[in-house]
């Protein structure tokens, strides 16, 4: 972890942090929710020893990165843009991507409007997804599903709020570390789906707990509510939604995410591949929606794997 470096870039009027390592070809990991740059310390590492450059933002409005005046008008076109102007700040032409949780979102937006800046891209926990208000699966979803509430406006800050922001990202962390998708009763809220005695998964330590914390206690939960959840049903604004990089997608067999709408068999009968044709796919057996932190060894070696393919 002491190798790895901390810089600050003015993108489109904000200070943006992103953490750093490694020399040779470019490697961009994108966070995803709750989680931020610390959450790809094993990868940017791995990559790093096998001869790329790393580089890990937080967001606008997450963690080190500084907070927008209006974080409730935060985009995924914002997210973009700003990833744009801080790879051009660089002076790198063209990168990897990899993303994590709504960082695939990032992803595959950005391959979109900017396929000649794309050498490949690799994403975990989510695939290709298409958007907009016609295509979110709320008919097959529980009335109480995690993204339904918080998309309402309010209602996750009365939840979080009753908590210190150590419990909020405990609760949030082992919610999604389960096989089942997160929904409440009528009579309950989010945070009232744990058990304050459950224990943190395995692989996630009280050390690893106190950095996400410390980093969402001076980022707040604001910008976060928005981008994903607020804005999820914004379109990518293009007539042409094809990924045609080289991809990967890898999936933990146990990710509650598998069971949002279909999302198993859209990616299991090979649907996905329409949008994305030129795709590998692996399932880790034991994985979750996390699998970075839980078996980062072996997701370390699929990345570099399919990078060293690509060089």
């Amino acid at each position: 972890m002491e190798k790895i470096h901390h810089n600050y870039v003015n993108v489109r009027g904000l200070k943006l942090h992103f953490a750093e390592i490694g020399t040779g070809p470019l490697v961009v990991f994108l966070h995803g929710f709750p989680e931020i740059w610390y959450s790809w310390r094993h990868q940017m590492i791995a990559v790093a020893d096998a001869g790329f450059r790393a580089i890990a933002p937080d967001f606008r409005g997450y963690g080190l990165s500084e907070l927008p005046t209006y974080p409730e008008l935060t985009t995924f076109k914002d997210l973009v843009d700003d990833l744009l102007d801080m790879i051009d700040s660089l002076d790198i032409h063209k990168v990897f991507l990899v993303g994590k949780d709504f960082g695939a979102r990032v992803v595959f937006h950005f391959a979109l409007l900017h396929p000649n800046r794309v050498l490949a891209v690799a994403t975990l926990g989510v695939p290709f997804l298409l958007t907009g208000p016609g295509t979110f699966p709320q008919d097959l979803l529980p009335k109480g599903f995690y993204m339904l509430r918080w998309q309402e406006p309010g209602r996750a800050e009365a939840d979080f709020g009753r908590f210190d922001t150590k419990t909020v990202v405990k609760n949030i962390y082992i919610l999604f570390s389960g096989s089942e998708l997160p929904a409440a009763k009528d009579d309950e809220e989010i945070m009232d789906l744990v058990d304050p005695s459950t224990p943190l998964p395995a692989w996630f330590t009280e050390e690893d707990l106190a950095n996400y914390a410390s980093l969402y206690e001076n980022s707040g939960f604001q910008t976060a509510l928005q981008v994903p959840y607020r804005g999820w049903l914004e379109e990518y604004g293009v007539e042409d939604i094809k990924i045609k990089v080289p991809s990967l997608l890898v999936m933990g067999e146990k990710d509650y995410a598998l069971k949002f709408g279909g999302l198993e068999h859209f990616i299991s009968s090979g649907m996905v591949k329409e949008y994305v044709p030129n795709l590998e796919i692996t399932f880790l057996p034991e994985g979750s929606h996390f699998v970075q932190e839980q078996f980062p060894e072996q997701v370390n070696q699929l990345i570099i794997n399919f990078l060293n393919k690509l060089i």
